[in-house]
């Protein structure tokens, strides 16, 4: 069986190309994806070639890991059948292809307990479910306290204040720099760090991935307070010690989210608690695959860019 899927063959080398696929099994599912997200963290990092050494990671690769789409053939050991809607985080299903993601494909092969079942109706919307639900892994659990201050209005920190409101938490304060992100805020203030004098937040997540941000963010805590490091980075974590100290500070960082984030964050968007419209801000077609990745990680207005397969 064979597909088209983005090739990333090494920094700043992508395209469409064809690929073979492992042949499905008895708990496998093959799925047609209609839609595929750009992540503008992780998978920029391997469009740069910054990213640090990681598991399962190489060139050429299939990146993505994002992506909903229809089952097409269901093995007898799962419990899809064809006609299902499915998020799917990627897929490691390709002959001469890494695919530590895997995602960016007009078809995969994966095993049926990575895929979860979602409502055909959220479209596009649907490959949303996987950076919703990080957002909510950072959240939720015991000893996590919802943030009053979240650094960054890109998707995952408007993720995390509808999250915080959905959870019936006092509406966070955004920060945000760059005027092209300052809207789109529903229930929430977006304000420039310059203009917010407040110092003692109880609960501060930054979204924005600057490692250079942490001493400033130590400054704005209350005594005991703590800052939660919710997106990815790749510069070493450093931060001055007596101020810390004397707030005796405490240091959380989130990482991926689990199976158990995926089902939450479905009921959250099933039951209407949690919307995922407005964040999607472009969409084009996976024929311009290479463009589309380029417009993703260098134009600050592009919030989220979604790949249309049905082209493919």
């Amino acid at each position: 069986m064979d597909t088209t899927a983005v090739i990333l063959e090494g920094p700043r080398k992508l395209g469409l190309a064809d690929v073979s696929l492992t042949a499905p099994g008895r708990s496998d599912l093959v799925v047609d994806i209609s839609h595929s997200g750009i992540s503008t963290g992780t998978e920029k990092l391997f469009w740069t070639g910054k990213m640090p050494p990681f598991p399962g990671m190489g060139y050429p690769l299939v990146p993505g890991y994002e992506a909903a789409g229809e089952v097409v053939e269901a093995g007898p050991d799962t419990p899809f059948r064809p006609g299902d809607h499915v998020f799917v985080p990627g897929a490691n299903c390709y002959d001469g292809a890494f695919g530590l993601f895997g995602g960016a494909t007009r078809r995969l092969v994966t095993d049926a307990s990575r895929a979860i079942a979602i409502d055909s109706s959220l479209g596009p919307e649907g490959a949303l479910l996987a950076l919703a639900a990080t957002a909510r892994h950072a959240m939720a659990g015991m000893d996590k306290t919802p943030p009053d201050l979240i650094v960054g209005h890109g998707v995952l920190g408007r993720l995390l204040a509808r999250l915080t409101i959905a959870a019936g938490a006092p509406a966070p304060t955004v920060w945000e720099i760059d005027p092209a992100r300052q809207t789109g805020a529903s229930g929430y203030d977006v304000t420039h760090p310059d203009d917010d004098e407040r110092r003692d937040y109880t609960s501060i997540y930054d979204a924005s991935g600057n490692a250079g941000l942490l001493n400033d963010l130590i400054g704005r805590i209350a005594k005991g307070g703590e800052v939660v490091l919710a997106g990815f980075y790749t510069d070493a974590i450093s931060f001055a010690f007596p101020p810390a100290f004397m707030k005796e500070a405490r240091l959380r960082i989130a990482a991926e989210w689990q199976p158990g984030d995926l089902i939450a964050t479905r009921a959250l968007v099933e039951s209407g608690a949690l919307s995922l419209s407005g964040l999607i801000t472009e969409t084009r077609h996976a024929r311009d695959a290479a463009a589309a990745y380029e417009a993703a990680f260098t134009d600050p207005a592009c919030l989220k860019m979604i790949l249309d397969w049905s082209d493919a």
